[in-house]
């Protein structure tokens, strides 16, 4: 069980690189997450808001829905928020305010074609802030007809927020080695290079293996971190890189085979990654709406 890992990574108060169009979390494993979280949802959040379960649900994987090869303009724009490079970011690009001053960091800072470092925490905070907008103008508004377009808004965000925070549990959304172990750097370990790891493991292992009881069976009541959220994805990002390593040591000991017996170990691991998803994504919604206060 991991319920009191992402809550020592908020307490302690993000990520690495992939291609231009990157792999993903498949929807399954999004939906997994995000119902996950729809089960610790407090009773303070608006009824419509606890309502809309499967809508959120479906919402979580739509980014990925967008992200269509005859798309091109679409596909660059967006590709570069499901990810980031933390090994190429220098710690102090993450203290820039905003996605521009963060690019014009890496580029002070000699890294090539900046945008492709991934913008992953800005994804993830950019759409908590809309969010926490979203709740305050709701909270604001006395015409019903005005309140229920609001709430509308509402659901979309943090529908559409979900799929980047549970982007940010997989641990190859945080590293340069989103799909094998990248060739350009060393690798004492022996890792895998296989160039289809990343669909086999969170998209066929998953299908597979895990079952939404093992996601949601993780998840405990969030934390606020309201007027901290920065710091929080940051915090939950870097705690996802920390487990890139175990990802591969458990695919070159243990081996996720979609097509293999079952071992508790690799269940495990990715029921946990999805469970952290699951936690920080709760942990964002009710931080935004108290935030909105």
């Amino acid at each position: 069980m991991r319920k009191a890992s992402l809550v020592a990574a908020l307490a302690v108060l993000g990520a690495t690189a992939a291609p231009a169009s990157p792999p993903r979390w498949g929807a399954s494993g999004h939906e997994m997450a995000a119902r996950a979280a729809l089960t610790v949802l407090p009773p303070e959040l608006p009824a419509f808001f606890r309502d809309a379960g499967e809508q959120l649900v479906y919402l979580d994987p739509e980014p990925d829905r967008w992200r269509s090869a005859d798309r091109a303009e679409m596909r660059a724009a967006w590709a570069p928020d499901h990810y980031i490079n933390l090994e190429n970011v220098p710690a102090t690009a993450l203290d820039a305010a905003d996605r521009y001053a963060y690019m014009a960091a890496l580029g002070a800072a000699g890294v090539e074609r900046p945008e492709q470092s991934g913008f992953l925490p800005f994804a993830i905070v950019e759409r908590y802030q809309r969010l926490s907008t979203e709740w305050r103008l709701w909270r604001s508004e006395s015409d019903p007809t005005r309140r229920r377009w609001i709430e509308e808004r509402i659901v979309n965000d943090a529908g559409i927020l979900g799929h980047f925070v549970t982007d940010g549990s997989q641990p190859q959304h945080v590293t340069i080695h989103y799909n094998g172990w990248a060739a350009d750097a060393p690798n004492p370990n022996g890792f895998t290079t296989d160039r289809t790891f990343h669909a086999r493991f969170e998209t066929d292992f998953v299908n597979a293996f895990v079952r939404q009881s093992d996601v949601t069976s993780r998840v405990a009541p969030p934390l606020s971190v309201a007027h901290r959220a920065r710091a929080a994805v940051l915090s939950y990002l870097r705690s996802t890189q920390e487990r890139v390593e175990d990802l591969y040591r458990l695919d070159r000991d243990v081996g996720f085979d979609p097509d293999g017996p079952t071992r508790p170990e690799t269940i495990g691991f990715a029921a946990d990654r999805l469970a952290d998803g699951a936690q920080m994504l709760t942990v964002l919604w009710i931080s935004a709406w108290e935030e909105s206060r």
